[in-house]
Formats: C-alpha cells, structure tokens, sequence
C-alpha cells in the first residue's frame, strides 16, 4: 500500500551524528534532502510517473517543534504533512510528485516547503525534467463573428508550451476589407490548455457578405478557420419595416374610411299591378 510505503520514521539522533546537510535553519530546525547531502531535489520522468525521494526535518534543539509540509509549483503528496519533531530528532518524510499528464517535455522546477508555529519557513528546491518527445500541435476552434469583435477558441493538442502568432484576413463581395498581418498573442498556452481569445473589428462592412480566415502558428504548427457572416443594417432594416407597416397601416384605414363615406344606393320600388 502506498500509505505503508510513504510511513513517517522518526530517528533519534545525537547532535553530533552524520545529518543531511541543512538548506535552511529558521529558529534551529533545518530542512534537506535525505541522505548525500543534496542541495535540491533531482527527479526525471515521462508525463504521469509517479517519483519518489525523502525530505528530512532535524530538530537540534531542546524543546519539540510543529511544522507542515507541503509542495510549491509541484503536485507532492507527503505520507505525514504535519509533523510534531521532538528534541534533538530527525524526522524522515517520504513523498512522491506525479509528473502531470499534460506536462510537456522540459525542465520544470519547485520546491519543498516547511513552516512552523511561529510562521518561519525553510525550502528545498525540486527540479524536475520532463522527458517525452517534443511536439507542437494546435487547432482553432469556434470561430464566430459579433458586432464588433471576432471570437475563436485555442487549444494546445501538443506535448510543448506555445506562444502563438495569429493572422486575420476578411473578403467581401467587393474585394477585401481586413487584413491584420501575423502578430504575437499575449498568451503562453501550455499542454492541453485552452482559451477563448477575440479580434476587435469595430469597423466592419455596413452591407456586404464576408468571409473570415483566422491563422495560428506557434513552434512550427499551424492551423486555420473560416467563417462567413452577413453585414446586414439591421436597424435600417428594422426601421424600413417600421415605416412600411405603418404607411400600409395608413392607407388601408383610409380605404376603409372612404368605403364608409359613399353613400349607398335606395332600395328600388316594387313595380307591377295589382289585380
């Protein structure tokens, strides 16, 4: 079980026995990597691996001291977070970090943190090598034009980070009418992210029908989508109907009062004789 693999052993140990060597004492407990006298963690593995090691918290001092631990920039998992250390011991924590399943080849880096009662921290940092090939995907999705703005979705399908360039280019049924060159985005997308990014186009056409082509490229991929929308002045429209409506609304109650005031004809006498 991994709960029995990753049990917290405290050690007696004299103050004068061999001791990882300390990265830092707040207050006269230290912290460090177990064994070797190590300045960091060092850990390497594909998405997904799961990598073990052991961090030490020696308490030199007369009274006990209370310290959690916990990870900074890597997911660690502790077999004991919180730690009751009494004079003049070692206390030796195994933990494990999952290497993301998202995570793209590359360095990353973090660290091991513990802080006491009375708020004074130590840490250890972790460095972390990715392996993996590298590739670099992208697809663009959800393109949509509105009002004043384009609107598409951005999804990192590769193993690497990117820093996206976008391009946009517009046609109408007169020719051309945007044409926005490759520009970085403000955005660093890492594996498997996705965002919803925008175009502003306050200048659209008033009346035409237009065809939207949207480039991405970033570390070699690249992808495209297109959409078409109708510029239609639909408050024109709407007020032309308006007007329209009205005036037949005009012209058919005059018709009905002009039928009212005709006069209609008498009713004819009955003719003939009477025997």
């Amino acid at each position: 079980m991994l709960v029995a693999v990753l049990a917290v052993s405290l050690l007696a140990v004299a103050l004068l026995a061999a001791a990882p060597r300390a990265v830092a004492r707040p207050g006269g407990w230290s912290l460090a990597p177990l064994g070797g006298g190590r300045p960091a963690f060092y850990a390497e593995g594909v998405a997904g691996t799961v990598l073990r090691d052991t961090v030490a918290v020696t308490n030199p001092g007369r009274t006990p001291v209370a310290v959690r631990l916990r990870g900074a920039g890597v997911p660690a998992v502790f077999a004991r977070s919180g730690l009751r250390i009494p004079a003049r011991t070692r206390a030796e924590v195994p933990f494990t970090v999952t290497v993301p399943r998202d995570a793209g080849p590359g360095d990353r880096t973090g660290a091991i943190v513990a802080r006491d009662e009375r708020g004074r921290t130590a840490t250890v940092p972790v460095r972390l090598r990715v392996g993996g090939p590298a590739l670099a995907a992208l697809t663009v999705e959800h393109l949509a034009v509105h009002a004043d703005r384009i609107t598409y979705e951005l999804v990192n399908r590769g193993t690497t980070p990117l820093v996206p360039r976008v391009a946009v280019r517009a046609d109408g049924v007169f020719g051309r009418v945007l044409d926005r060159a490759p520009r970085p985005l403000p955005v660093r997308l890492p594996p498997g992210a996705r965002r919803t990014l925008s175009e502003p186009w306050s200048d659209r056409p008033v009346l035409d029908e237009v065809r939207i082509r949207l480039t991405v490229t970033a570390g070699g991929a690249r992808d495209t989508a297109d959409a078409s929308t109708a510029c239609v002045p639909w408050g024109a429209v709407a007020g032309c109907s308006a007007a329209v409506a009205a005036g037949t609304a005009v012209l058919l109650r005059r018709r009905g009062d002009r039928a009212r005031s005709v006069p209609r004809p008498a009713a004819a006498e009955p003719t003939g004789t009477v025997s």
